[in-house]
């Protein structure tokens, strides 16, 4: 039990036992206590992320970062392989390799907080083929990864005024979902758990999201620096780290340096009036109420706040049998910020393509069937698809807030933006329709055959024919599989 160092007239306030709670849940975690459908959702989002990393294979991110992480490990060779590629490595350097590559196509998840599948789910599968470990023991860990990570992560989310001028750093929490995951599967007591959430308080990154401002596809290979830092830091605990302990209790350690000083002008004192963090996220409802279902599962490739009106275009287009060039104009309503870009020139990043609804809504339109190929650097600067993207409108409400968005989204009712689309034909003919809850959403969860069908799109690069369907039927029943080592061979 730690103090957390925060002052009022010189003394202490209340000890507190954050860390040590999440430790415990981790290590007791049992597959036999977890409910079906949260096993069930566990499943799906393993399936879904390792069908987008998949869809990777063949970008240029991929290419780099298994350059980098095969140069890390000194040529090929390991105990873990990396999906899509089959190169063999230590999990450190395959992290590396699939944390990027996972989150490359940004088609993964997308909690409240960030994109903790781009972590947990190669961490967690990285770790059971390391060691040896069951299916029922990977699903085990991704919960706890998810649990874990999620409080975590809701305790030092910025307020409105702090995201304005300080940013959102969601890459700085992401090493929880990585840590957690690994812990488990290495088999810690909640006293190791409790010193690699420590490390992990101390090797997080800056709150930053200087990619938003720039859009840079470093965005991406963030997530496989942490993924490899997860494995890092737990190494370096399974070798013995001691005094590191109860770090999310110590106000100095990770919690007040993520959300800002705790006063202001030399004042120590709490500002109870607005706190900078909300401790009790931290073991809000642990074990109660499972946060993996929360989280939402992106349709196409592309930014959250593109989902739902890539998904009403795509249903009008088809039930009324619309082509491109049928189409004078779409209306989309309310627009988002900084989300409407159609610069003359194209796209200079994929992340620039990505956060764009015009580019992403005109490249479905184009090409139906998702994938890598929408993001080659031909294809983000192609005269017809930026000529389509221009015809796409902000409607005439004000623009939502990405950040406003996310606010509604962790509301206790889980509500989300409500989207009008207009599409209006060069023959004077017009169709529209509005949508929340787009395919994904918690509240509008695809089904367990859709997320088949998507995985099939995804896998496509790398898996057909009998292969496709063998990895399929592994992954929808991975938690009869006694060693995930043993089907590797499956995911490339």
């Amino acid at each position: 039990m730690r103090y957390n160092r925060l002052f009022k007239d010189n003394n202490y306030l209340t000890p507190t036992t954050y860390t040590q709670q999440l430790s415990e849940y981790t290590e007791k975690l049992k597959f036999e206590e977890i409910p079906p459908e949260v096993v069930e959702r566990a499943k799906m989002i393993m399936l879904q992320t390792i069908g987008v990393t998949l869809a990777a294979r063949n970008t240029t991110t991929t290419e780099k970062v298994m350059q980098m992480s095969t140069q890390a490990n000194g040529g090929p060779g390991g105990p873990t392989t990396v999906w899509g590629v089959g190169t063999q490595m230590a999990a450190v350097n395959a992290a590396l390799a699939l944390g990027t590559m996972s989150d490359a196509l940004d088609w993964e998840d997308c909690s409240w907080t960030g994109h903790p599948a781009a972590g947990v789910i190669p961490c967690a599968w990285l770790a059971a083929e390391e060691k040896h470990k069951s299916g029922k023991d990977l699903i085990t860990a991704i919960v706890a990864g998810y649990e874990v990570y999620q409080r975590i992560a809701m305790a030092v989310q910025p307020t409105d005024e702090r995201w304005k001028t300080k940013g959102w750093g969601l890459t700085s929490w992401q090493i929880f979902g990585c840590i957690i995951p690994i812990a488990k599967l290495y088999g810690f007591d909640a006293r190791k758990i409790n010193q690699a959430i420590g490390v992990g308080c101390e090797c997080s990154t800056l709150p930053t999201a200087y990619h938003a401002m720039t859009m840079s596809d470093f965005y991406h290979y963030e997530h496989g620096y942490r993924a490899r830092d997860g494995f890092l830091i737990a190494k370096s605990v399974e070798k013995g780290i001691h005094n590191q302990r109860d770090a999310l209790d110590d106000s100095r350690c990770y919690m007040g340096i993520v959300c800002g000083e705790e006063g202001q002008d030399g004042d120590n004192e709490r500002r109870e009036h607005q706190p900078e963090y909300v401790e009790s996220w931290l073991t809000r409802d642990l074990g109660r109420r499972y946060l993996i279902m929360e989280t939402l599962m992106k349709h196409w490739p592309a930014n959250m706040w593109v989902q739902t009106t890539a998904e009403v275009v795509y249903n009008l287009t088809h039930e009324n049998h619309i082509s491109p060039e049928e189409i004078e104009e779409i209306i989309v309503d309310p627009p988002v910020f900084e989300r409407m870009w159609a610069p003359d020139e194209g796209f200079t990043s994929v992340t620039h393509a990505q956060f764009s609804i015009p580019f992403v809504v005109a490249s479905m339109l184009r090409d139906p069937h998702p994938g890598a190929h929408w993001y080659t650097p031909e294809k983000m600067k192609d005269p017809d698809t930026i000529a389509l993207a221009k015809r796409i409108h902000s409607g005439p409400s004000p623009m939502d807030s990405p950040m406003t968005g996310f606010t509604m989204f962790r509301s206790d009712t889980g509500a989300y933006p409500v989207k009008h689309i207009t599409i209006r034909l060069k023959d004077g003919r017009e169709y529209e329709d509005t949508m929340s809850y787009h395919p994904g959403h918690p509240r509008n969860m695809m089904s367990r055959e859709q997320f088949v069908e998507r995985f099939r799109v995804q896998a496509a690069p790398v898996l057909q024919g009998e292969r496709l369907e063998k990895a399929i039927n592994l992954l929808c029943s991975i938690e009869n599989v006694e060693d995930i080592a043993s089907i590797a061979d499956a995911l490339f």
